[in-house]
C-alpha cells in the first residue's frame, strides 16, 4: 500500500489517500461515476462478457441446463440485426391492449394477465415476509412510482424538476412517434401521462419518509382494502392471483390507498390509459431496436449526467444477465471465487461477530435486559457468503424461445416475468425462505436483511481493495472488515433495532434505552445534516441508518485490527478511505443526495474516522486541524 502524507491527512483523509487518483481518473462516457466499487463492476463485466461471448459463439450449449438457457437468451439480446429489423413490432400487442381498453370493467377483466406480465397499473400486488411474523409470506399492495426520482422534485422551489420533466416529455414524444403515433397523438399521450403522474405525487412517500422501515408496516383488513376502490373489484383481482382468502394486506404507502378514488376514477380513465402507455413504452423500449433502446435512456442519462448510452454489446450483456441474474451469479461464484475462499471469508465474518459480541457485552449505556436481547439477536444472525448453495427452482422453468420458435427478446422477457410472478404469488401464506439470496454473486455489494436477520456478502465484493491475501490484516479490516461489521451494525441501526432475532417487527428495548438510542441517532443526524456537497447539502435524516452502520462497522473493524499481531492503523484508515474513492458527474452526485440512504462516498471516508480516538493519535491530528473534531462532538454508538 502506498505511503500516506500525515500532514495531508490532517487536512483531508480522503484527498490525502485518493488525491493523485482523482487527478487522473476519467469517468467513462457510458458511466456516471468511476472508482473503487465501479472498477470492480467493470472488471467483472469484462470477464463475464468474455466468457459468455465465447459460449454464445459455440455451436454447442453449456452442459448446465440453466446456463444453456441463459446463453440462448444472450444470443437473442446480442442479435441487433434481428432486433433492428423487428423495430417496435414486439411491443405493439401490449400497446394495442391498452388502446382497446373501454372502461374499468374491461381493465378488471384483463388485470390478472397484466399483473403477471408486470405491465404498468395504478397499483401493484406482491408477496413478501409479514414484518410481524416473518416465518410466513404476506400480501402487500404498492403505489406506483413517480416519473421524477423523488416527490421532493415536484416541490415549487425545486429547479431540477421542471427541467427533467421537459427532457422526459421530449424523449417520450419522440419514442411514441418512432413506435407509430403521429406527433399530435404522441404529445397527447405524454401530456396525459404527466397529468396522471401529478395525481399520484401527493400521496406517495419521499425517499426520506420511505427510509423509516417502521412506517412500512400498515396492515389493513382485507375487506377494508377491497373497499378502497369504488371502480375496481380489488377482491376479485386479488383472488385471481392468490390461491386463498387473505385476512389482511400490508400497505407501505397507506395514504395512496386512502385517496385511491381521487386518482383512479372514470373521470381520469383516459389520462390513466395514456399514463399506462407512456410507462409501458419507457419500460420496454430497452428490449427493442438499438435506436429505441438508446433513445429511451435519454431521461435517465440526463438524471445521472451520463454522457453516452451503453454500447450495444454491453446493453445486450446486462439485459440477459439481469434476467438470469442468479444463474450468472452462480457461474461467477463457482468459477472465480470457490469454496476455499467462501470458507475463509465465512470465518472472517464469524470473527467480526465475535468482536461485536464482546463490544455488546462491554456496552455501558444499554441496560442488562436490552443488552442480553441484543446478544441473542447477534447469536441468531444468519451468514451468507460468496454464492448460494443452490439455484432457485424458478430458473428451471425459464425456457428461451428462439425466432424460429416465434420468440423475440421482449416475448421471452414477458414470459420469464409471468413465470417469476406466478412463483411469487404462489408463496403467499407459505413459509419464508431464509436461505434465499436477493443479490446475485457477481454483485459488488453486501446487505443486511432486517426481516430475515441475515447478512449477505456476494463473491464480487470479496476482492481487492476490500479483501486480498496480498494485503495486510489491517488493510483487510479497513476494507472488507469494515464492510462486514457495517452489515452487522445494520441489525442495530435505527431501522434494524426495531426487529428481533427472528426478523419480526417487535420492540425488545426498554423505554429508557430507546430514548438514549434516539438521542445518539440524533447526534449522528446532526453530524451529517447540512454538510455541503456537490452544490447541495446532505440530508442527515435520510442517511442516518447507513451512517450508524458505517460508524459501528469502522469502530468494530478497528478493534479487530488492533487484535492482530501485525496491526498497522495507518494501513487500516488508508484502505478505509481508498474503498470509497469515487469520481462522479455533478448530476449523479446531486441525484444521490436526493434519494440515496448513503452519505456521499467522500464524506463516508472522512467523517467516520473523526469519531474514533485512534484516528487522532495515528495521524497526530490536533485542535485547529481541519480533520479535528472535539471529543464532545464525536458520535460513538456501537
Amino acid at each position: 500500500m502506498a505511503t500516506i502524507n500525515q500532514a495531508a491527512v490532517k487536512q483531508d483523509l480522503y484527498d490525502a489517500v485518493n488525491g493523485e487518483w482523482l487527478k487522473s481518473a476519467e469517468i467513462p462516457a457510458d458511466h456516471a461515476s468511476t472508482g473503487g466499487f465501479m472498477d470492480l463492476v467493470d472488471a467483472i463485466e469484462k470477464t463475464l462478457m468474455h466468457d459468455f461471448d465465447a459460449m454464445a459463439d459455440r455451436d454447442t450449449d453449456p452442459d448446465d441446463p440453466q446456463l444453456a438457457e441463459f446463453i440462448k437468451f444472450y444470443r437473442l439480446t446480442k442479435d441487433f440485426k434481428q432486433r433492428d429489423a423487428a423495430g417496435a413490432k414486439p411491443i405493439l400487442p401490449c400497446l394495442n391492449q391498452i388502446d382497446s381498453l373501454r372502461d374499468f370493467a374491461d381493465l378488471q377483466h384483463r388485470m390478472p394477465d397484466w399483473i403477471y406480465d408486470g405491465l404498468p397499473l395504478p397499483f401493484s400486488l406482491d408477496v413478501d415476509a409479514d414484518m410481524k411474523n416473518t416465518k410466513v409470506n404476506a400480501l402487500f399492495a404498492q403505489a406506483p412510482g413517480t416519473i421524477l426520482p423523488d416527490k421532493t422534485y415536484y416541490d415549487e422551489g425545486n429547479q431540477s424538476g421542471p427541467k427533467l420533466l421537459a427532457v422526459y416529455a421530449k424523449m417520450m414524444t419522440e419514442l411514441l412517434q418512432k413506435i407509430g403515433y403521429d406527433e399530435a397523438d404522441a404529445q397527447a399521450v405524454v401530456d396525459d401521462a404527466l397529468k396522471f403522474d401529478r395525481l399520484i405525487v401527493p400521496w406517495v412517500k419521499s425517499a426520506e419518509e420511505a427510509a423509516d422501515y417502521s412506517k412500512m408496516y400498515n396492515p389493513r383488513k382485507f375487506k377494508a382494502f377491497t373497499n378502497t376502490s369504488r371502480y375496481l373489484d380489488l377482491a376479485a383481482i386479488t383472488y385471481s392471483v392468490i390461491d386463498g382468502n387473505p385476512d389482511m394486506v400490508i400497505l407501505p404507502e397507506p395514504a395512496y390507498f386512502d385517496h385511491f378514488n381521487e386518482v383512479v376514477n372514470p373521470d381520469n380513465f383516459g389520462i390513466m390509459k395514456n399514463w399506462m402507455k407512456a410507462k409501458l413504452v419507457q419500460r420496454l423500449s430497452g428490449y427493442l431496436s438499438d435506436e429505441l433502446r438508446t433513445l429511451a435512456t435519454t431521461y435517465s442519462r440526463t438524471l445521472s449526467g451520463q454522457a453516452e448510452p451503453r454500447s450495444k454489446e454491453k446493453s445486450a450483456y446486462y439485459l440477459a444477465a439481469g434476467t438470469f441474474d442468479q444463474v450468472v451469479g452462480l457461474y461467477y461464484g463457482h468459477k472465480y471465487f470457490g469454496e476455499a475462499a467462501k470458507a475463509d471469508v465465512h470465518h472472517m465474518v464469524e470473527k467480526m461477530i465475535d468482536v461485536y459480541k464482546r463490544r455488546l457485552e462491554a456496552n455501558t449505556w444499554l441496560s442488562a435486559a436490552t443488552r442480553a436481547k441484543a446478544i441473542t439477536k447477534l447469536n441468531h444472525l444468519g451468514i451468507q457468503v460468496g454464492y448460494p448453495d443452490k439455484l432457485e427452482a424458478v430458473y428451471k422453468q425459464f425456457k428461451t424461445h428462439t425466432p424460429a420458435e416465434g420468440g423475440n427478446v421482449l416475448s421471452n422477457v414477458l414470459n420469464f416475468s409471468r413465470i417469476a410472478r406466478k412463483t411469487m404469488f404462489a408463496k403467499w401464506g407459505q413459509p419464508t425462505d431464509r436461505t434465499r439470496w436477493e443479490m446475485s454473486a457477481d454483485t459488488v455489494n453486501a446487505y443486511y436483511h432486517p426481516f430475515m436477520n441475515i447478512i449477505v456478502f456476494p463473491a464480487a465484493i470479496l476482492q481487492a481493495p476490500f479483501y486480498s491475501l496480498d494485503q495486510s490484516s489491517s488493510a483487510n479490516y479497513g476494507g472488507i472488515g469494515a464492510v462486514i461489521a457495517h452489515e452487522i451494525s445494520h441489525a442495530f441501526d435505527n431501522n434494524g433495532a426495531l426487529f428481533d432475532e427472528f426478523g419480526n417487527l417487535n420492540n425488545w428495548w426498554t423505554d429508557a434505552d430507546t430514548a438514549h438510542f434516539k438521542e445518539l441517532a440524533k447526534a449522528m443526524i446532526t453530524e451529517f445534516d447540512g454538510l455541503d456537497f456537490a452544490g447541495a447539502k446532505v440530508n442527515g435524516t435520510l442517511t442516518v441508518s447507513e451512517n450508524i452502520a458505517d460508524a459501528g462497522g469502522l469502530s468494530c473493524a478497528e478493534e479487530a485490527a488492533k487484535g492482530e499481531s501485525d496491526v498497522d492503523l495507518t494501513a487500516f484508515f488508508t484502505n478505509w478511505a481508498m474503498i470509497w474513492r469515487m469520481k462522479a458527474t455533478k448530476q449523479y452526485m446531486q441525484l444521490l443526495l436526493s434519494i440515496d440512504v448513503h452519505a456521499p462516498a467522500k464524506l463516508r471516508a472522512n467523517v467516520q474516522p473523526k469519531n474514533l480516538d485512534d484516528f487522532y493519535s495515528t495521524f497526530k491530528i490536533e485542535p485547529g486541524d481541519p480533520m479535528y473534531l472535539a471529543p464532545a462532538d464525536r458520535v460513538q454508538i456501537w
